[in-house]
């Protein structure tokens, strides 16, 4: 039997064998969403039942309450990660730009990777100290401010991938028609490079949003973002309003994956 009847007659059987595992993955990634979204409504749910006794929406409808504060939390944690994500991108966006010129670049890059180099909460803890002295420990401008340190690494490593040739020619062309350095960024640069930096937006919004050491420590426990929601819950064994928070924090990441996927990258 030659090569190609041998491909031909196993074909069919690889495509099922994808397809199976497809199945097994979806289910897999599904299954742990189900259970939280079960475990939100649950009322009685004890094992060895595989479903609960019965089903509640108070919890759903407390959300909304000011009694749980996980509305308030849920606002805070866009707030936050909003001006992280703007914040960090636009600082990336200007420091990759004079990082792809300089003749030094490895050391740039690796001083870039070094707050990725360890665990936040360590990071937390060596920044810790300054942010006492200057008065930004336990305020929400202190959060703000630590988890851009944290992103903003990130985002200069992104965004560096931008600054190819291409629009190196795009920046020299619109030099020599006469634009100045404002129309050179606001005309050419910017609209050339918005889908990358959407993409940077989204990943560094998420960076922010599922933080917890960081803003544990800088916050001193007074800046009440949804992680720190979902951790509270959880060590109060309370793991019905601790899947709600769990559940509202999954939301937003799945939206914006769902956006990036259907949108940001049909651009690109």
């Amino acid at each position: 039997m030659s090569t190609a009847q041998r491909i031909a007659l196993h074909g069919p059987w690889r495509r099922q064998l994808v397809k199976l595992g497809g199945c097994i993955v979806a289910v897999s990634a599904l299954l742990p969403l189900i259970y939280l979204a079960l475990l939100t409504v649950a009322d009685r749910w004890q094992a060895p039942r595989l479903l609960p006794e019965g089903l509640r929406l108070d919890r759903l409808s407390n959300v909304l309450s000011s009694s749980t504060g996980l509305l308030e939390s849920l606002l805070l944690s866009l707030f936050i990660g909003g001006l992280v994500a703007a914040g960090s991108t636009a600082l990336g966006f200007v420091t990759s730009r004079q990082l792809a010129y300089t003749r030094r670049l490895r050391l740039w890059l690796l001083l870039a990777y070094l707050p990725f180099a360890i665990s936040p909460v360590v990071l937390a803890t060596c920044l810790l100290f300054v942010f006492i002295k200057v008065h930004l420990s336990g305020t929400l401008l202190g959060v703000i401010l630590a988890q851009i340190m944290l992103a903003y690494g990130f985002a200069t490593i992104l965004l560096l991938g931008l600054w190819n040739p291409h629009k190196q020619g795009l920046e020299q062309v619109a030099r020599t028609l006469g634009a100045n350095p404002r129309q050179v960024w606001m005309q050419v640069l910017i609209p050339a490079s918005l889908p990358l930096l959407r993409v940077c937006f989204f990943q560094t919004f998420l960076i922010s949003w599922a933080q917890y050491g960081l803003t544990a420590l800088i916050g001193s426990g007074k800046v009440r973002t949804l992680p720190l929601r979902v951790f509270d819950y959880a060590m109060e064994a309370d793991p019905a309003y601790a899947a709600v928070a769990g559940l509202l924090l999954i939301v937003p990441p799945l939206a914006l994956l769902w956006i990036e996927r259907r949108i940001v990258f049909k651009v690109v």
